[in-house]
């Protein structure tokens, strides 16, 4: 059985299980997070198809982050998280699913749902069973401790990377996304991961974030992505969000609601060049 070993432990979060904990729940409690750590729901209450979630150090975009994590905890444990995050290295497949085994934290190790993972696979044109593309990839990874602290086991995943983020290849994706997990009948919830606008001073970054925003919450992928291009977005993340949103038009969801925006600049202080991060939730 093959096993994902955590690349980034010990660099964006803490390689302790103990000192983990301490940090997420300070991602939590921080004044730019929810303020209180969750309770799980013991009742699945299936209200959301999926967040947006950023993927930076835990000290950078940990509480923002948290926003989508505190909704997830009070709607209680799907069977399985679909993980979707832009491929940083350029390594492996256009569209790279993990497709078996499991992947450890330092919180303790998460099967991957292999039936899901092949029905995706088949569904998709551009999807193909590969690993190289996440060896060394985190904006997945970082997801894995806060899913573990807050539900501990029982949950499965299926991790998928995007090199190529076009509306075809989300398009293609999301349409094997739908059609499998129908399929199999499977109680689900996306997380597609990205970070907002990089590298830039705070009030340029904000302004940038908001107009990637709104294309967001009309749930436009299209228009997401002509926004992201003619004004140079630096949004690492937009093919996994257009992924989502194209789920969400298929089967319905019609909502989306920013639960938090905010940049590196507003949680260290230094806003002479920040990177944006926001936490969206995607609900009927």
């Amino acid at each position: 059985m093959r096993v994902r070993e955590p690349a980034f432990a010990g660099q964006f979060y803490d390689a302790d299980p103990k000192e983990l904990k301490e940090r997420i729940e300070w991602c939590f409690r921080h004044p730019i997070g929810p303020g209180i750590v969750p309770k799980p729901s013991e009742e699945r209450n299936p209200e959301s198809l999926g967040f947006m979630v950023p993927h930076a150090g835990y000290v950078y975009s940990g509480p923002v982050a948290a926003h989508s994590y505190y909704r997830m905890a009070q709607e209680g444990r799907p069977e399985t998280f679909i993980l979707i995050g832009p491929n940083h290295t350029g390594l492996g497949a256009s569209v790279a699913v993990w497709a078996e085994g499991s992947w450890r934290t330092p919180l303790g190790s998460v099967g991957v749902d292999e039936e899901l993972a092949e029905g995706i696979l088949k569904a998709s044109r551009f999807a193909k069973a590969d690993t190289a593309a996440h060896e060394q990839e985190h904006s997945l990874e970082v997801q894995l401790p806060f899913l573990q602290y807050i539900f501990g086991e029982g949950f499965k995943i299926v991790p998928i990377a995007m090199l190529y983020q076009t509306p075809e290849t989300a398009k293609d994706l999301g349409n094997a996304i739908v059609k499998a997990i129908k399929d199999l009948g499977r109680d689900t919830i996306i997380i597609a991961s990205s970070d907002m606008t990089h590298y830039e001073p705070h009030e340029l970054a904000v302004r940038k974030d908001v107009l990637a925003l709104e294309k967001i919450t009309s749930l436009d992928p299209e228009g997401l992505y002509s926004t992201v291009i003619d004004k140079n977005i630096s949004m690492c993340g937009v093919g996994p969000v257009m992924t989502l949103i194209y789920v969400a038009k298929e089967l319905g969801y019609g909502e989306a609601e920013v639960l938090k925006h905010a940049t590196s600049g507003d949680i260290t202080g230094e806003k002479a060049w920040v990177v944006g991060y926001a936490a969206v939730r995607i609900h009927k």
